[in-house]
């Protein structure tokens, strides 16, 4: 293993601390868990907390500030924090307007934050959630009953923050949350397998000309195991799995989320997007907005997924409102 770390089990309190360094004027840590909030916290507004096992960043944690989350749980790595820390999270950043979990459809996930949102209630906290399930590559897995949370989330973030920040009700932001998930579809692929620190070797084995396609974003199984193809085939076949889920027609306007997966230089993200774009514009499809980059990682796995959101006048209002964070900037 090849990593630039210090021991293995502190990676995730020193990777806290560095970013709290690194972005004082942005985020702060939650003394008692892993949990980055806003500095600049605000009241009289719904909290938006998110979050998950680390190794995908920059989420979650990387989305806390002005327009997107109030709070990002930082589990171990692909593991999902506990229902104290999501606890700690909530209390941290409530408000009388009430907290939203955004929760990414993982069985882990579901339970813990579930339950930090029964423990809250108990204390008198008005709390709600949504559960995101964009990814079309597979139904159920080991990790789901359904399908799983993958890159889409950060399209929710940037949503529901954004109406959250409006001063929206708790039940207007989960409402707009819900819609976000009804129309962000992704899937996506990837070359390399990744190490998680502590356990010092790759989660899987992957030939040198072997790609993995609609593998999830802990190393979970796709679809499929076959030799690598140009990138203009590879993207064609996700997003006729893409498109045949979401029946979009022409006139019709999205956004895009072309996300890296923490390996894959800039230069092949924007070879991919070229023909994401070509696919959409040859079907009459309108795109609004296009975001290119690593959003959501799988430590340093070669590939990358694909989001697409259909939207509304709403939904393109809330996208393209004012949002100021570590790694997502919008004015």
């Amino acid at each position: 293993m090849k990593k630039v770390i210090n021991a293995p089990q502190n990676v995730v309190s020193e990777m806290i601390q560095g970013m709290v360094l690194a972005f004082p004027n942005y985020v702060k840590k939650v003394p008692t868990a892993d949990v980055i909030v806003r500095a600049d916290a605000k009241k009289g507004k719904v909290a938006l907390i998110s979050g998950g096992g680390s190794g995908h960043e920059p989420s979650h944690a990387g989305f806390v500030g002005h327009g997107m989350l109030d709070a990002g749980v930082c589990g171990a790595v692909f593991t999902s924090p506990a229902p104290d820390a999501v606890l700690e999270a909530i209390k941290a950043v409530k408000t009388d307007a009430g907290v939203l979990l955004i929760i990414k459809n993982y069985s882990g996930d579901v339970m813990n934050f579930e339950m930090a949102m029964e423990m809250a209630e108990a204390e008198g906290i008005s709390v709600d959630s949504v559960v995101i399930d964009d990814d079309v590559a597979v139904e159920n897995s080991t990790y789901t009953v359904g399908r799983r949370g993958i890159a889409g989330t950060v399209l929710l973030h940037k949503i529901a923050g954004a109406k959250a920040e409006a001063g929206a009700s708790l039940a207007e932001v989960k409402a707009v949350a819900e819609k976000v998930v009804a129309n962000v579809r992704s899937m996506g692929m990837a070359l390399t397998p990744c190490i998680i620190p502590e356990a010092g070797k790759p989660g899987f084995e992957i030939g040198e000309n072997e790609m993995e396609v609609g593998l999830g974003i802990h190393g979970e199984p796709g679809v499929r195991r076959e030799a690598i193809k140009p990138a203009d085939a590879i993207v064609t076949e996700l997003m006729d799995k893409i498109l045949a889920d979401m029946k979009l027609n022409s006139g019709e306007e999205v956004a895009v989320l072309v996300n890296g997966l923490g390996a894959t230089p800039l230069m092949e993200l924007f070879v991919i997007n070229k023909k994401v774009n070509e696919i959409l514009t040859g079907k009459g499809i309108k795109i609004h907005k296009t975001l290119v980059g690593e959003y959501m990682t799988a430590i340093e796995m070669a590939g990358f997924s694909i989001s697409v959101l259909k939207l509304d006048a709403e939904l393109k209002g809330l996208l393209d409102a004012k949002a100021d964070t570590p790694a997502y900037k919008e004015f």
